[in-house]
């Protein structure tokens, strides 16, 4: 028995694991950071562990995007194994020694590859049946295929190295009477001397037996009778194969960049995340080899220059407004006189006498169905990614259609952030089209699963093969041209899911909304540089960007607002794609990116959830504004709240920390952004109640509170099966029940 477990111990395959773990931990690192993103452990909040679990293409999870996803698993694990032989293998000198060493090294270097191969399928089989609710013959199905997929990528990389590579005896058939180290030059430094000094036994990992490609145990042969060059020539094949691995991946990662445009191109993120891993460790292991000790400081070297060259405009790039001009000498001023400039009261005048004769048509439209004094209904909706797009169109849908579409002809605004403003864009689109006249039912079902579809998928998939090696494909509208990036991927994904409905200007709202053939929206991006909000609003929106309060005033109180038709109008802003302003609403970091807006200095702009992810602010700041005007002509207001947080949370205990957790606990309050706000919006909705009177205002609130089971239901851009089921079955819970009948005595 000791005899066995000894044997077992010096067995290559375990001495191999030995090694990494000694001197191969950031190699190791890369299994560990695949597997935590896989498993949800790292950037769940993100959905990333979609990406593996559940792989799209074409719009399609299938035996298809698991293929390609096993394909570029395969890529990742063979060019593992080529690095970790190009560095570890003169610690194994007998490989040398035997024919396909290459082969046999990767057959014993099995354990880590394969423990993660069983982790990710165990992951896939239960995320496959428990949230995407499919069956198990399907599963089953998906998990051969992915199979299958490793398998011909190794295939493939066992035919080149067939081609490409010899074993010893080729290079002792070619030799007569060779001297030593003949074809190989002792560079760099100490290549040689290490094979010499493992040869003589220093340093020499004891290794009794390894695995054939048969999987039979051999015993391992002594190779003090070698000449060091033969051995070494053996090795060192495979650097220049190390090399060609991370050219080949690099050139399928930015080909497949330059035709983001194709669906057909667009292979799972996931399999793109593959094929990332591989480039890093790759060039990793290519670093390590060449400076050795000085490997470290190459790479930071390394980083420090991308960095450098990336920051030059002619390198670097920066995203930017669909529909914008950028050229021309003269851009808006963006400086704090220059907006005081924009509030002038001559300004917000001409904006607010716009904006009560909208009110006016509301009313008279309301009239026309029997309302004199017809109840005011202001929707907000939060953010939460395609979470709260489904949830805000499930409530919509349901509430307006149960109150006979009484709901939106009494809504006069809609306000909010990122998912819940792309449920509520593509709903008021729909109404548009029913009222104009077009065949169209939006209580329809379909409409939900529209809003639901994928968006992760094809922006972190464009994130890896196209955006971190800089953009550089374009394409225009009109005379303006702009990069293709994740950006630009993200707003045709949704125009797509959207059946191109919301592919519109800004500019195509503005008789709509002048009409009251449909509800104002407000889309609030906030502003990076100094916090404040962009206001975009087909109608003049000035006197949003500061509460009411006379000019003279105004030093006492900051302006909190920019008026983007107002800021931008030189630049063409009625032009901006519609779909820009819903992609500016919801740009949430690393997953999209800011947007830099034409102004001098440049400013930037991201999620609105920053501000005010609820929509409240928009709101209040409104009904404040004409109180009178609403005081005079409704019988009140009713403000929905469509949210996708729970608003009362557990409190989290602080105490029994440790010592670090001490030092970070009082960070933590940054990360109760959401929490923040709602005491800010309670205080605000309470000045409501005061202003307007307790008879005249109400709120009602639609919670979207997942199950047990889903818990953490996507705050992303990707819903599973049971997610969406669970949200839509979230409208008939009794809490919800109760909201819909204030509601219908609210505008009754």
């Amino acid at each position: 028995m000791k005899n066995w477990l000894s044997n077992l111990f010096h067995s290559f395959s375990i001495q191999l694991l030995v090694l990494h773990l000694k001197k191969n931990i950031l190699f190791l690192f890369a299994w560990v950071i695949l597997g935590m993103l896989a498993s949800g452990y790292l950037a769940s909040k993100l959905g990333i562990n979609y990406l593996f679990v559940s792989p799209e293409y074409m719009g399609e999870v299938g035996v298809a995007s698991f293929f390609i996803l096993g394909l570029t698993f395969g890529s990742f694990t063979m060019t593992w194994n080529l690095t970790c032989y190009m560095l570890d293998a003169k610690y194994f000198p007998f490989l040398a020694t035997l024919a396909r060493p290459f082969s046999k090294f990767c057959i014993n270097n099995f354990i880590i590859p394969g423990a993660f191969l069983i982790f990710y399928l165990v992951l896939t089989v239960r995320f496959q049946a428990f949230y995407e609710l499919r069956s198990f013959p399907e599963i089953l199905l998906n998990c051969l295929c992915f199979l299958l997929g490793i398998v011909a990528m190794s295939l493939l990389f066992a035919a080149y190295f067939s081609l490409t590579n010899k074993d010893i005896l080729a290079y002792l058939k070619g030799r007569t009477n060779p001297p030593p180290n003949l074809t190989m030059a002792p560079a760099p430094g100490r290549r040689v001397p290490d094979i010499d000094n493992i040869k003589s036994g220093k340093g020499k990992v004891k290794v009794r037996n390894y695995l054939t490609e048969t999987l039979r145990t051999r015993l391992v042969r002594g190779v003090g009778h070698y000449d060091s060059s033969i051995l070494l020539r053996v090795f060192r094949q495979n650097h220049s194969n190390a090399i060609v691995a991370i050219l080949v991946a690099l050139l399928v990662l930015i080909v497949l960049g330059y035709l983001i445009k194709y669906p057909l191109f667009r292979i799972p993120a996931g399999a793109s995340i593959y094929l990332l891993m591989s480039i890093f460790v790759a060039l990793v292991g290519a670093i390590n080899f060449w400076f050795n000790e000085w490997s470290v400081s190459a790479f930071i070297a390394i980083i420090l220059v991308v960095n450098l060259i990336t920051g030059f405009e002619l390198v670097g790039y920066k995203n930017k407004a669909y529909g914008l001009r950028y050229e021309g000498q003269n851009l808006p001023a963006y400086t704090y006189d220059k907006l005081l400039d924009n509030c002038k009261t001559e300004n917000t005048d001409i904006d607010k006498a716009n904006t009560l004769q909208i009110l006016e048509n509301w009313k008279l439209r309301m009239q026309k169905s029997g309302d004199d004094k017809p109840k005011m209904v202001f929707l907000c909706v939060s953010g939460g990614g395609l979470k709260t797009a489904a949830w805000a169109m499930q409530v919509l849908q349901r509430s307006d259609s149960l109150l006979n579409g009484k709901l939106l002809s009494h809504t006069a605004m809609i306000s909010g952030a990122s998912g819940g403003i792309l449920g509520m864009a593509y709903l008021r689109e729909l109404l548009l089209r029913e009222r104009m006249g077009e065949d169209i039912n939006y209580y329809d079902d379909q409409y939900i699963r529209d809003i639901s579809k994928d968006l992760l998928n094809p922006v972190a998939f464009t994130i890896v093969s196209n955006d971190l090696f800089i953009p550089w494909a374009s394409f225009s509208i009109g005379d303006k041209v702009y990069r293709r990036d994740r950006g630009y991927v993200f707003e045709n994904q949704l125009d797509d899911n959207t059946r191109g409905l919301l592919n519109k200007q800004l500019a195509d709202y503005r008789i709509p909304e002048y009409n009251a053939t449909i509800p104002m929206m407000f889309i609030t991006p906030s502003i990076v540089n100094d916090g404040r909000r962009l206001i975009i609003s087909p109608q003049g929106a000035s006197y949003m960007s500061v509460a009411p309060i006379e000019l003279s005033k105004l030093r006492d109180i900051e302006v909190d607002g920019v008026d983007f038709r107002q800021m931008f109008a030189s630049q063409e802003a009625d032009s901006l794609r519609f779909l820009s302003a819903l992609r500016m609403n919801a740009t949430y970091p690393y997953i999209l990116p800011n947007v830099h807006l034409p102004s001098q200095p440049g400013i930037e702009v991201m999620d609105a959830g920053f501000r005010d992810n609820f929509g409240i602010k928009s709101a209040t700041r409104f009904i404040h504004v004409f109180k009178d005007w609403i005081t005079a002509n409704t019988s009140g207001v009713a403000l929905v709240q469509i949210s996708g947080i729970n608003k009362f949370e557990e409190i989290e205990p602080s105490d029994r920390q440790g010592l670090f957790s001490s030092i970070f606990n009082p960070l933590g309050i940054a990360t109760k952004i959401m929490s923040l706000q709602e005491y800010e919006h309670d205080t605000n909705l309470v000045f409501l109640y005061d202003l307007l009177g307790h008879e005249m205002f109400e709120t009602i609130r639609f919670t979207y509170r997942p199950t047990e089971e889903n818990t953490r239901a996507s705050m992303t851009f990707h819903l599973t099966e049971r997610e969406l089921k669970d949200i839509l079955d979230a409208y008939y819970l009794p809490e919800n029940q109760v909201s819909l009948d204030r509601l219908a005595r609210a505008i009754e």
